[in-house]
């Protein structure tokens, strides 16, 4: 976040009055909202199992040039084959064409290998891709897929490639996909994103013979597998190779595993440009969007939830280094006072900017930016305004409904003003949501829900549609 700017006008901008009352009507008194709350993920159940290659999944007979058959292998090759099978199912019966598997399957070592394709060659290349060139797709198995693998279990391995694969078929679709030669990267990419969104619901409704994921740690390695491979913090989405914030990336997939590979094709440049967040940092931001945290950033953090909130029209709870209580440290919510106690030390500790070498070597990567330790201030905030208001604050559906409004209140700091949002800002909540001792979507016991998936898509639809949606989606 960036400190400082100028004051800006005071704005009302929550009604969650209407929380403690409104249960789950939707607008217009259409009847209750499908699938509220922290029992379900999109539909399906919130389920608990190891995710991988099913137990008795087969063998796939694909020919993978230059494969070694070690276990990357056969979960990328497994993967492959997988996803070809979803698409041959999915692209007649959603746009009408018959699937045609690609051309050419390359396994390689970025180490050592020199392999080409026909986008060139392999050597020093931790990557994998799709080359439209020659119609193959490629995988390196000896850097970049067992650092998924063994940091995020094999599921990360499949969401990498199923991700290429939505290159492919991008290609298949032509028109009905809306790419073209002029096309952004970033569009692409949330393209493909999405399309892998579609297959893990295909395989999260056990339709896969290969593959089963939970929707609770399986997906929660997906999402977190996602987030490693942002862009960097500062990012213009306008860079030729753009891919996307995590916040944007997970949009995508949210939105392919929740609504299908039609919502997917309908990416265009217009309406992904007007939901993106990658966007270069402020001219004279010279700590890069990372602000210290200290009492002086704490009572601009006040400040910045004081105006948000005031249109709830209740008592807005105290921020202080005391406190009564201390049950979710380093900031908890106190009922019997309506304050929230910190220590400033510890969330200073948390502020500090992600090492991003570190982090991409499996390292510690030291703090998590200071909008992860802002936001879990704000959440313990939120917790005193719903309660203010007669709302619940110690369940599940408190605690998603807590990131819903942490959301909602960080879409209030997208503007100048004492404290504004920055490049990365939301980037940083996602890496404290997905963190099992995360504070943004706990309530007020800190517990909180088990779907990594939930968390984030509770910030992200406060962030995007305003707070309102808090309320009626998380009654």
């Amino acid at each position: 976040m960036i400190p400082g700017g100028g004051r800006r006008a005071l704005v009302a901008l929550l009604a969650v009055a209407a929380v403690a009352v409104s249960g789950c009507a939707g607008e217009g008194g259409s009847g209750p909202i499908k699938d509220t709350g922290a029992g379900a993920v999109a539909g399906l159940p919130v389920t608990h199992f190891e995710s991988g290659l099913k137990p008795d999944a087969p063998t796939p007979s694909l020919n993978v040039r230059n494969a070694r058959g070690g276990e990357d292998d056969k979960l990328a090759t497994a993967a492959i084959d997988d996803v070809q099978t979803y698409w041959g199912e999915t692209l007649p019966s959603n746009f009408g064409k018959q699937f045609e598997p690609v051309k050419s399957l390359l396994s390689y070592d970025a180490q050592t290998d020199t392999e080409k394709t026909g986008c060139g060659s392999v050597k020093k290349l931790v990557n994998a891709f799709y080359c439209p060139v020659d119609d193959s797709v490629a995988w390196d198995r000896g850097v970049l897929l067992p650092m998924l693998r063994q940091r995020f279990g094999p599921m990360s391995v499949v969401v990498v490639l199923a991700h290429e694969f939505g290159h492919a078929v991008q290609y298949r679709l032509g028109d009905k996909a809306g790419i073209a030669e002029n096309t952004p990267t970033v569009v692409k990419e949330q393209q493909a994103d999405c399309f892998a969104g579609g297959y893990f619901r295909w395989v999260a409704e056990d339709k896969s013979k290969y593959y089963r994921v939970s929707t609770s740690e399986g997906l929660n390695q997906v999402m977190a597998s996602m987030f490693l491979i942002r862009d960097q913090a500062g990012t213009s989405a306008a860079d030729k190779g753009a891919h996307g914030t995590a916040f944007d990336r997970t949009f995508a997939f949210q939105a392919g595993f929740e609504k299908g590979p039609k919502e997917c094709a309908a990416m265009t440049a217009a309406n992904v440009k007007a939901r993106l967040t990658e966007r270069p940092f402020d001219k004279g931001d010279q700590g890069k969007g990372d602000a210290k945290f200290t009492a002086q950033t704490v009572a601009l953090l006040k400040k910045s939830l004081d105006e948000a909130f005031k249109g709830a029209g209740v008592a807005a709870p105290e921020i202080s280094g005391g406190g009564s209580c201390q049950t979710t440290p380093p900031a908890s919510y106190c009922p019997a006072d309506n304050t929230v106690s910190i220590d400033l030390a510890k969330l200073a500790q948390l502020a500090q900017p992600i090492d991003r070498d570190a982090e991409m070597k499996g390292e510690d990567p030291g703090g998590m930016g200071d909008f992860a330790a802002f936001s879990e201030v704000a959440a313990r905030y939120a917790l005193g305004i719903q309660k203010g208001v007669g709302a619940s604050i110690d369940n599940a559906n408190a605690g998603l409904r807590t990131a819903c409004l942490v959301g909602a209140w960080a879409a209030f700091t997208n503007r100048p003003g004492d404290l504004r949002l920055s490049a990365g800002d939301l980037d940083e909540a996602i890496a404290d949501l997905l963190q099992p001792e995360s504070l943004v979507s706990a309530d007020v016991n800190g517990k909180r829900p088990d779907s990594g998936f939930d968390r984030v898509e509770a910030l992200r639809r406060g962030y995007l549609e305003g707070s309102p949606v808090c309320s009626k989606q998380y009654a």
